[in-house]
Formats: C-alpha cells, sequence, structure tokens
C-alpha cells in the first residue's frame, strides 16, 4: 500500500512496512548502520541509527515505515547522539586501526570516519579477552567485538542450523563464542562470509592478513555513506 511519511520535513512516498533505513536511503538520506544488514531480519543491537519516529528516539533499523510518520534524522542533537555511540564502540574495545587486518575494510572505522569522529569524549577501556584459536580455520580477536550479533543470528551449520558463534556472559563480562567442531565443518565460502559479515576485525581466517591492497579496498573507494546510497565517489 503507498504511503507518506516525511524525513526531516520532506514528503517521501513510499510502500507500508518497508524498512525505515532502506526508504530512507533510496531518498538520499543517509542513517549509519552497524549491526543491519539490508534484506535480513533487524537485530536493534548497536542503535547506531538512532533517529526520532513520531517524537520518540527509536532504532531505525527496527522500525516499518507507516502512513503519516514523522522522522528526524538529520538534527545536531541526533547527529551527536549517534556520533557518542560510535566513540563509545571504540572505547569498549580494544580497536588499534592500524595494527587490525581489517583496517580499510573495517565498518565501525568506516563510519567512524563519517561521522567525523576525532576523538572519543569517554575514558578508553582497555578490556583484556583473550583471543580464541581452537577453530582450524577461524580465529577470534575478542577485544574487537562490538557484539552486533551478526554472527550469531546469520552464521549456522548449513546442516543442523545449529548456531557456530555465541554471545557468553553479560555486560563487562561478555564474550564471543565460537563452536570449534561447527566452525570446522564450514565449507571455505562460509568461512569467507563469516569473515566479511562481521563489521570488525573479529573474525579473521587463520593464514590470511591484510589480503587485501591499500588503495583499493573498499574503504578508499566508497564511504560507507556512498555505498549506502548507492552513490559513486566524487
Amino acid at each position: 500500500m503507498s504511503i507518506q511519511i516525511t524525513i526531516d520535513g520532506q514528503p517521501v512516498a513510499t510502500e507500508a512496512g518497508h524498512n525505515l533505513v532502506d526508504v530512507a536511503a533510496d531518498n538520499g538520506v543517509y542513517i549509519p548502520t552497524l549491526c543491519y544488514l539490508k534484506g535480513r531480519p533487524c537485530l536493534g543491537t548497536c542503535r547506531v541509527c538512532s533517529v526520532r519516529v513520531n517524537g520518540h528516539v527509536t532504532a531505525a533499523c527496527s522500525v516499518p515505515v507507516a502512513d503519516g510518520m514523522q522522522v528526524e534524522v538529520e538534527t545536531a542533537e541526533l547527529a551527536d547522539m549517534r556520533k557518542a555511540l560510535v566513540e563509545f564502540l571504540f572505547v569498549e574495545g580494544n580497536h588499534n586501526c592500524p595494527s587490525c587486518e581489517k583496517s580499510g575494510r573495517c565498518e565501525l572505522q568506516d563510519t567512524g570516519y563519517e561521522l567525523e569522529m576525532m576523538v572519543s569524549r569517554f575514558p578508553y577501556r582497555f578490556p583484556l579477552r583473550p583471543r580464541e584459536v581452537v577453530a582450524e580455520q577461524l580465529w577470534l580477536e575478542r577485544d574487537r567485538c562490538i557484539f552486533c550479533q551478526r554472527c550469531v543470528e546469520f552464521i549456522r551449520d548449513r546442516k543442523t542450523d545449529q548456531k557456530i558463534f555465541s554471545i557468553k556472559g553479560r555486560g563487562s563480562t561478555a564474550q564471543i563464542e565460537i563452536n570449534a567442531e561447527l566452525a570446522n565443518a564450514m565449507p571455505p565460502e562460509q568461512v569467507r562470509q563469516a569473515v566479511d559479515i562481521c563489521p570488525v576485525g573479529c573474525i579473521l581466517e587463520k593464514g590470511v592478513g591484510f589480503n587485501d591492497p591499500i588503495g583499493q579496498r573498499k574503504f578508499e573507494i566508497q564511504s560507507v555513506r556512498e555505498r549506502a546510497l548507492g552513490e559513486k565517489k566524487k
């Protein structure tokens, strides 16, 4: 059913039930995301896509559009809120970008640049979460995990549908885990999928380091904003 909403005061014609992040992007409005993947069920774990809908702040990825919806995205308050969330993700882990194998292909790094983050306003925690190397093809740099849960929900054993990744513990004791037996049965393309679905450098393939040369990685070729809106780099 055709409906009309407004985004930052501008009328937008769309279809009822479509995801707000996608509707905004289709109409040239960028909403940053980290846990959301187009075409996949909403996770709503990172909240980096926070906007105001009908006067209430909410995660845009969790909102199906409805007729008459009033959406605010580009206000100073909301922009600072989203930037603060990204800053918090940086200090909550150990994201030493220059030495990370995912540098240049990291969505957190890319989003930090897009939101013009220069330094975090929060104190660094420098957590110590031991890396996990028990699986034959994959290893986990747990200090970089942002607990988006993409791997937990979307990477599963193809025969049993069991989860290969999981989150153990809560709060400051939480950490990503891997089922080594199921991980060892993953075909090569699923190993690559697991590495690629991780928005940071937490899930890495053993024996593979900086596999994309600087200058040809997606971060240098097209920003996260340009990718979200389908724009060509200027």
